[in-house]
């Protein structure tokens, strides 16, 4: 049944936006929901284009939200992936140092791993780390057990099946662009809805339902492509699970890594570069509105200005497979260029501040009788329940629910 009214919409068919859905009408099924997708499927942008990566909370900072529900939401992750059949693997992940400055910052690591509640973390030495990856050289490694791979939108397509099945009233609406809205009604492109409340889960496009909602916002997003290689057949021996290099600690960026996928693919990537279309996964993509946003905008010019060199040698990596390798190469120098094949990509929404820091952590506002997911980058999928939950509890108190 398709109805006109609905008590909340979502707007967003990523994986935040479905779990969200599904942790409030699983509390509260008598609800009529109503997800918005602009595209044709589910997951189409930031949760279908992501490493697949089943983070473990490694590096965030103890007590954040990232932390916290990153660790809670990846746990009750794994039991709803077993639940569900989604193909999934705790595999565990080698974070690589390649000099004596890195083996340094393992420490850190592990300490600050051990703060957000992982277990099994170990600092290994070179012969060690081989028994994991024999084609690993490191000049030390720190183990991470809890680290695995997951398929996220087997997770996101599951999540809407589950809603439906909860109240075949709610209703999921893909080719389904939200226009505008005002005094809880809601103009798309397959109609007019009325709703109590809206649930703004946008990722790329936060901060612009946030503008329409007349939420003054001291952040903008940015976009960041990312772009993949994958090994060719028969070199994919070389990586048995995921080799990570140590993060560069100015970055959010985790810097180029080897990932097995869950379809048996090994990924390498993604780089980070400026790209001129928030949704432009091609290298040439270019939208005008979104360029002149970010380049007018104050936030982007510091960014650029202090991290300058960073930003070079990112664009020079996205346009050379010869450099894009080398990086590679610090952790698995086996490796050639002709075992590698250029892949997809992929493009964050990275939320800047008008002084160019980045907002690390997840943001989540009310305004009026609306909720905004202004802010959800990495570990956001693995933590999407956890997430969830949390809007649901925002949305339960401020609803009266």
């Amino acid at each position: 049944m398709n109805l006109k009214k609905y008590d909340i919409t979502i707007v967003g068919g990523g994986i935040v936006g479905l779990s969200t859905a599904y942790k409030i009408q699983l509390k509260y099924p008598k609800l009529n929901l109503l997800i918005l997708e602009k595209e044709k499927k589910l997951a189409s942008h930031q949760t279908g284009r992501n490493s697949g990566v089943l983070h473990s909370g490694l590096y965030y900072k103890p007590g954040s939200l990232k932390a916290k529900n990153c660790v809670e939401g990846r746990r009750e992750l794994v039991q709803f992936a077993k639940q569900y059949n989604i193909n999934f693997d705790v595999c565990g992940k080698l974070v690589v140092a390649s000099d004596d400055d890195q083996s340094e910052r393992l420490n850190f690591l592990k300490y600050n791993g051990e703060q957000n509640g992982l277990i099994g973390l170990k600092i290994l030495d070179s012969k060690e780390s081989k028994d994991i990856e024999p084609y690993v050289e490191a000049v030390k490694a720190l183990w991470v057990p809890e680290t695995g791979i997951i398929d996220y939108v087997s997770v996101t397509n599951m999540l809407s099946k589950l809603i439906i099945s909860i109240n075949p009233n709610s209703n999921i609406l893909t080719s389904c662009k939200v226009l505008s809205f005002s005094d809880h009604s809601i103009n798309t492109t397959k109609g007019v809805f009325t709703s109590k409340h809206i649930i703004f889960c946008g990722g790329l496009f936060s901060d612009r339902l946030a503008a329409k909602d007349k939420l003054h916002l001291d952040m903008q997003i940015v976009g960041f492509r990312g772009d993949y290689f994958k090994l060719r057949e028969n070199a994919k021996f070389k990586v048995r699970n995921l080799i990570y290099p140590v993060p560069n600690p100015e970055f959010p960026f985790l810097g180029l890594h080897l990932t097995r996928m869950t379809n048996g693919d090994i990924e390498c990537g993604p780089n980070a570069v400026f790209t001129f279309k928030r949704e432009g996964y091609n290298k040439t993509d270019f939208n005008i509105r979104d360029t002149i946003q970010a380049l007018l905008f104050s936030g982007t010019h510091k960014l650029f200005i202090n991290h300058w060199k960073f930003g070079i040698n990112e664009y020079k990596r996205a346009f050379s497979k010869s450099l894009f390798l080398k990086e590679i190469q610090k952790m698995v120098p086996s490796i050639r260029k002709e075992d590698i094949i250029e892949s997809r990509s992929g493009v964050r929404a990275m939320a800047l501040r008008k002084n160019g820091e980045i907002v690390d952590d997840f943001n989540i506002v009310k305004n009026g009788d609306n909720i905004h997911v202004l802010n959800a980058p990495s570990p956001a999928a693995t933590a999407c329940l956890a997430i969830g939950e949390q809007i649901m509890n925002k949305a339960s108190i401020y609803f009266n629910m």
